[in-house]
């Protein structure tokens, strides 16, 4: 006669229950990531979207009332300020000029209405390399083939960028660095040199740039051609920005050469005694 087998019902409830329990972690898990993932979604379109009106209106009414704010300027007069270095800054129609030349920091901005004039290439779209000012474009090809003859290849890889087309770059880096860090390298829109047709970026946007023939070249004769490293190495405190080997700014060649200084750049925020501070 068989003997019968008696049930372990502690081992049927380990079999039932265990796997109830990971099921129940896998779900916890992924709620909380979905959750956290609205977090952040939510986060950004509160603190960057520029469809929130609010938020856009009052950061730039907050700007353009920085220098009655700051203690280093002294006003001259309505819309004309005395920076802390003795040059005059100009507030017009919401933009700020110092010695004529367009200002755009963190500090400083451009409305979404902005247009660059004076044109190589008319605008058709919110992203156009060679939509520059006829005379930056012109010192550029004069660089450019002057390098060339060194055996040196420069071409433009970015140049005009819309207020629009800024904001959709700065908000996807938004998602992949943070606020905190996206800051450290892309304009907020309405804060992007590009916007002035003004600037542009060389070659590969990369950090390698500055070690390579071209940037080294580019680096101690660019200011020939009028034009500025625009954020240089070591004054990332100043400029807001980190090292940009491949972003050169044009103001001309007699302030260019006074910001190469020798070899040991220094910025126009410096030079005109500006801030860059969102």
């Amino acid at each position: 006669m068989k003997k019968k087998r008696r049930i372990k019902w502690k081992n049927v409830l380990i079999v039932i229950i265990t796997p109830m329990i990971i099921i129940g972690g896998v779900v916890m898990y992924f709620n909380g990531y979905l959750k956290s993932v609205d977090i952040k979604e939510n986060t950004l379109k509160d603190t960057t979207s520029v469809n929130d009106d609010n938020v856009i209106d009052e950061t730039t009414s907050v700007l353009k009332s920085a220098p009655l704010d700051n203690d280093e300027f002294n006003t001259l007069s309505d819309g004309e300020y005395l920076t802390s270095t003795g040059y005059t800054l100009e507030i017009i129609d919401g933009m700020a000029y110092v010695d004529g030349n367009l200002i755009v920091n963190k500090t400083y901005s451009l409305s979404e209405s902005y247009l660059p004039t004076n044109l190589y290439q008319n605008i058709t779209s919110d992203r156009c390399v060679n939509c520059l000012d006829k005379e930056v474009m012109n010192n550029f090809k004069l660089m450019q083939s002057d390098a060339r003859s060194v055996g040196l290849d420069l071409y433009l890889s970015s140049g005009y960028r819309s207020y629009k087309y800024q904001d959709g770059l700065y908000n996807r880096y938004v998602l992949v660095d943070g606020i905190d860090g996206a800051d450290t390298y892309s304009a907020r829109p309405g804060h992007s040199e590009h916007q002035t047709g003004l600037c542009f970026d060389l070659n590969e946007v990369a950090d390698s740039f500055a070690t390579t023939d071209e940037g080294r070249w580019v680096n101690d004769n660019a200011y020939l051609y009028g034009f500025v490293i625009r954020y240089p190495k070591g004054k990332e405190d100043i400029t807001g920005y980190k090292y940009e080997a491949w972003h050169l700014r044009y103001v001309g060649k007699e302030l260019a050469e006074k910001l190469y200084n020798n070899g040991n750049w220094i910025t126009i925020e410096e030079y005109y005694g500006l801030s860059s501070k969102y």
